[in-house]
């Protein structure tokens, strides 16, 4: 059984699962891949104990201030591939950004392997069911593009924004998946 809440954030509403003790869920309204981990009903239960945690970590993120992760139980539901590559999301330090290239290059040593597939790694991301917290925002592609949020891009945007990231090397790509 998993439970859902509503958060309301500056970026709209948040939808947030848990399977009653953690937290295995984040998305934004709209959001590409909405629950898709979540292979049973959603049953609302506000005033769940498992949601004050990450109701706390949101209120500390949206007022500007640099709340760790590891305040939190996240269990994102996902096969071992993708826990890794989530884990290398966690790493990923406030209001920096990382490439799809760099975390394969990170991954493919991790698997002992020569070298990773850098779309394996965006549908990795693309597949992250914590967003935000698990911060598959600060992900962008090796020339800079603002590829690849499930969240859209105008979003990934306030979030980096939010974050003081410096925007001047991005930029919003004229065709993709991720528009």
């Amino acid at each position: 059984m998993f439970y859902s809440t509503d958060y309301a954030s500056p970026l709209g509403s948040i939808t947030l699962a848990s399977d009653g003790e953690n937290l295995v869920g984040l998305w934004m309204a709209g959001q590409k891949y909405f629950a898709a981990t979540v292979n049973d009903t959603l049953e609302k239960k506000r005033d769940l104990p498992a949601f004050a945690p990450a109701k706390k970590w949101l209120d500390a993120y949206f007022a500007g201030k640099k709340p760790s992760i590891s305040e939190l139980s996240p269990a994102p539901v996902g096969g071992e591939f993708r826990r890794a590559v989530w884990a290398i999301l966690c790493e990923i330090p406030y209001g920096q950004c990382t490439t799809y290239g760099e975390i394969a290059k990170k991954m493919a040593v991790r698997m002992g392997r020569k070298s990773m597939s850098s779309q394996a790694i965006g549908g990795a991301v693309g597949h992250n069911p914590i967003s935000i917290i698990i911060p598959c925002h600060r992900v962008v592609g090796s020339n800079g593009s603002l590829t690849g949020y499930a969240g859209g891009i105008g979003k990934k945007m306030k979030l980096l924004e939010h974050e003081g990231a410096d925007m001047t090397r991005f930029f919003i790509p004229g065709k993709g998946a991720a528009l």
